[in-house]
């Protein structure tokens, strides 16, 4: 394990952070498609920011996982 400024957390970290910023942004789009009634780009902004949101909140607990079987070994 790398354990320097760009070591594998703080990579997944920052990973993390800007999957959380893509979603908020799908999701504004989301309440602008919204209010302009074109459901199909409502559709695939609602898609994109369920995607990122997942993603982002996945990356840490299966790394903390990872983390936890490495030590239990």
């Amino acid at each position: 394990m790398e354990t320097g400024l760009w070591g594998t957390g703080n990579l997944l970290g920052i990973l993390s952070t800007l999957l959380i910023i893509v979603s908020i942004y799908f999701t504004f789009t989301f309440f602008e498609h919204l209010k302009s009634g074109d459901d199909r780009l409502r559709k695939q902004s609602k898609t994109a920011a369920l995607i990122c949101i997942a993603i982002a909140l996945l990356i840490p607990a299966f790394y903390n996982m990872y983390i936890n079987y490495e030590m239990m070994r």
